[in-house]
């Protein structure tokens, strides 16, 4: 794997053989606090990037920062041959770049179906003038329902289009996220903590529908805690500590280094990081250990 990724040697910032997004000197202070300070970062293009780390390692901002939801104090970053920085979440959405929320983001008061159509991008629709004539964009409307349906169909929501987004549940509002998503056509999706309040009986559907997006052709990075998650459909691991990118690499490599394991466990020796199924996640460094001697 790591020949088919990595250029050379592999190390914090190493080069990849297709990067999809390189990111260089970016920096998010918060007063005296530095939040981030990633020196040089690059993205796999076509590959399931991780982004672990402790809790306050920096990295839901360094996804906030590169999708324009956050401005950095310094930096840059290429996606696709194009410079994203100051670009505005909307546009970096439309560039192709597209995210998903720990918290999500769900209209609780449109139904599915309408949360669906409002991902599709350029409606005719959306003119106030076009708006006042029905025959110019109906037939538009009809096109956008028809590829909602399709996709909440694999995403097995169909039978909810009509129910408001507040009835789901959790691990179904993560479902309807990751679909609207869909609905912009994107070329790399970030995902931010995708298994957080997950029911146990969702986790292999959300886990297949990861895993079916890079079937499909698209980049995907996501921010995970769960180890189990991160070594059965990563590629590529980075890991963030204290603001900085302190490892990468395939997943069991990572995970056997012992820097790693003092850097994440550090913050959490004593913290319960949850459970997938009955799986425990690791939370001390005999599991982490033994986690990383499964991927052998």
């Amino acid at each position: 794997m790591p020949s088919q990724i990595a250029l050379g040697e592999i190390a914090p910032g190493c080069a990849k053989v297709d990067p999809i997004l390189v990111a260089d000197n970016v920096t998010r202070q918060f007063g005296g606090l530095t939040a981030v300070d990633v020196a040089h970062v690059e993205i796999p293009r076509g590959q399931i990037t991780a982004l672990i780390g402790p809790n306050g390692a920096g990295k839901t901002t360094f996804f906030n920062l590169l999708t324009g939801f956050d401005k950095p104090n310094t930096g840059t970053w290429i996606f696709d041959g194009k410079n994203l920085a100051g670009v505005p979440s909307y546009k970096v959405a439309r560039l192709g770049m597209v995210r998903t929320f720990q918290l999500t983001k769900a209209l609780s008061l449109l139904t599915v179906m309408e949360n669906m159509r409002l991902g599709y991008q350029n409606q005719t629709g959306e003119n106030p003038l076009a708006a006042m004539f029905r025959w110019v964009w109906r037939k538009q409307e009809n096109q956008v329902t028809e590829i909602a349906t399709e996709l909440l169909t694999r995403f097995k929501l169909n039978e909810k289009s009509e129910d408001f987004a507040a009835s789901l549940s959790g691990g179904q509002r993560k479902l309807l996220e990751m679909a609207r998503a869909l609905m912009t056509k994107p070329t790399m999706v970030m995902l931010d903590e995708p298994m957080a309040g997950v029911n146990p009986a969702l986790t292999q559907s959300l886990l297949d529908h990861i895993k079916g997006l890079k079937a499909e052709g698209m980049t995907v990075l996501f921010v995970e805690h769960d180890m189990h998650m991160v070594r059965h459909i990563s590629d590529w691991v980075i890991v963030m500590a204290e603001g900085k990118v302190v490892a990468e690499g395939p997943p069991a490599t990572v995970m056997k280094d012992q820097a790693v394991i003092d850097a994440y466990l550090g913050a959490h020796h004593d913290t319960d990081l949850g459970t997938v199924g009955s799986k425990p996640v690791a939370t001390d460094t005999a599991t982490l250990k033994s986690t990383a001697k499964e991927t052998d």
